[in-house]
């Protein structure tokens, strides 16, 4: 990373943390909505992470984590560049939906275009003012709606250097997951950046254990990319309870409507024929009981009271 260091228009010196803001949409109103961007230089060139939330505005606790490490001061590097967005999305965060205001899913609209949506210029403009400065990136996410992913860290599962990286984070469980077209993560691979995606708690929600999580991960990779010597805050999880590796996974969907109450909880192994879950009516008149097909590990489960037939109840991986 040269000492030349501009991002946005704005040159950031050795040693500066400045806050520069993405201004690039309004409100219908024509109030500007500024997207804040942390960028903190060490002493000495070295690689740029990226730490980014909230591309969902309901995903509070990606948020959350973001915003305690940089409130602790854990984003300031001694060599290279930490960037920290803990807020992308501030139109769904204002109205607590994971929408932009045109309905698009941003994670559905990268890398964007100059002609699009809404969300596809709001994409394009990240991907080609920001994302070149970067070589790594942590894109914190929750599990949507009322369904809460255990915490994980979803990779492609092809690359070697992500996957020991993945292992540097030292979540429960590494899940192969091929990103989709058109997100964040695919159009950051496709540029050849490093990309952990970590997956923890629901929206709109608070988890103190998954912030926790999310925190002790992010100063796991800062201090093994040598951004910063962090040696005393790394807990040697990874070697005493190496995290387990979901090479593959499939969802558990509800059978029948009604009301929906749960057996198990996210994050635990369960062995085949394990009663899962169970769903009735609200009068009393049948209760239906479901149990498990494969033994496995629960990465997400389902923590709405009410459920439709075919909605995802569970989400379970096998190593």
């Amino acid at each position: 990373m040269p000492n030349d260091f501009k991002i946005l228009n704005q040159k950031v010196g050795l040693g500066e943390t400045v806050t520069i803001n993405m201004d690039i949409a309004r409100l219908t109103t024509r109030s500007k909505i500024d997207i804040p961007i942390i960028v903190s230089r060490g002493n000495a060139p070295g690689p740029c992470l990226l730490l980014i939330g909230g591309i969902h505005g309901d995903e509070t606790n990606g948020i959350e984590i973001v915003r305690q490490i940089i409130a602790a001061g854990y984003h300031k590097p001694e060599i290279g560049t930490i960037i920290c967005i803990p807020l992308l999305n501030v139109f769904g965060f204002l109205n607590q939906t994971r929408e932009f205001p045109d309905g698009r899913d941003l994670n559905r609209m990268f890398p964007g275009s100059t002609t699009g949506s809404s969300a596809s210029k709001f994409a394009y403009h990240l991907m080609t003012k920001v994302i070149p400065k970067v070589d790594y990136c942590i894109d914190y996410h929750t599990g949507g709606a009322q369904r809460f992913n255990f915490s994980q860290v979803r990779i492609n599962g092809t690359d070697n250097e992500t996957l020991e990286l993945a292992k540097v984070f030292g979540a429960p469980y590494i899940v192969f997951s091929k990103s989709q077209e058109k997100t964040f993560r695919n159009s950051m691979v496709a540029l050849g950046k490093k990309v952990l995606l970590f997956e923890g708690g629901k929206s709109l929600n608070l988890d103190k254990v998954v912030t926790k999580m999310g925190i002790q991960g992010a100063i796991n990779v800062i201090h093994h990319l040598g951004l910063r010597n962090f040696s005393h805050k790394i807990l040697n999880t990874s070697t005493e309870n190496p995290p387990k590796v979901i090479k593959t996974s499939k969802w558990i969907r509800a059978k029948h409507s009604g009301m929906y109450r749960s057996y198990v909880s996210a994050g635990q192994k369960v062995e085949k024929g394990v009663k899962l879950g169970s769903i009735s009516d609200p009068y009393g008149e049948y209760e239906k009981v479901f149990k498990n097909p494969q033994e496995g590990y629960i990465l997400n489960s389902n923590h709405s009271p009410v459920v439709i037939q075919g909605d995802a109840l569970f989400h379970i991986g096998f190593e």
